[in-house]
């Protein structure tokens, strides 16, 4: 009798938490909604659970995201790869303040 939304995949995956945000990636690699192959960062609101965000990766994880600020603007950068995907890293920029 109970409505459990979505809870993710099993595995183990690295987290960020940061004052406000938990972010963690997909601990692996599959098929989204439109079709693509990889994997999605999320960011959930600490206070609420909520989603705030989420970017598509072409592959999984392959080390925790970690955060810095580079003049006034902070940035995510993480770790991918997988199968015939070699590593790389990824850098998102954040927005300074909503609808930037």
């Amino acid at each position: 009798g109970l409505n459990i939304p979505n809870t993710g995949r099993p595995g183990t995956v690295g987290t960020l938490v940061t004052r406000t945000l938990l972010i963690a990636a997909d601990p692996g690699v599959g098929v989204q909604a439109n079709g693509a192959r990889g994997a999605m960062l999320r960011a959930y609101d600490k206070a609420t659970g909520a989603r705030v965000g989420a970017v598509f990766m072409p592959a999984a994880e392959g080390g925790a995201p970690m955060t810095y600020m580079l003049n006034g603007q902070q940035y995510i950068v993480i770790a991918i790869s997988s199968g015939n995907y070699s590593g790389e890293l990824l850098a998102f920029r954040l927005p300074a303040r909503p609808g930037d």
